[in-house]
């Protein structure tokens, strides 16, 4: 399992990304951003569907480099 975190900052589009916690981008910007730690799942699948539930209030998407089969773009 891997832990899964939410950019609590959204994208110029709107976007909340879910990234790994092994992802280059969450370790490139995790001391600039408001991230929140999901939890521990299976898959980005989950973890996208779980910030959903979350934050209904938050358009949300999965990082298309480290959780590309969530990504919508």
């Amino acid at each position: 399992m891997t832990n899964y975190y939410l950019n609590l900052n959204a994208q110029s589009n709107g976007d909340h990304e879910v990234h790994k916690e092994s992802c280059y981008y969450y370790y490139m910007y995790k001391s600039g951003y408001n991230f929140e730690l999901l939890g521990s799942f299976n898959n980005e699948i989950d973890a996208v569907n779980y910030a959903k539930i979350k934050h209904p209030e938050y358009k949300i998407d999965g990082c298309a480099h480290c959780c590309s089969k969530a990504h919508r773009g």
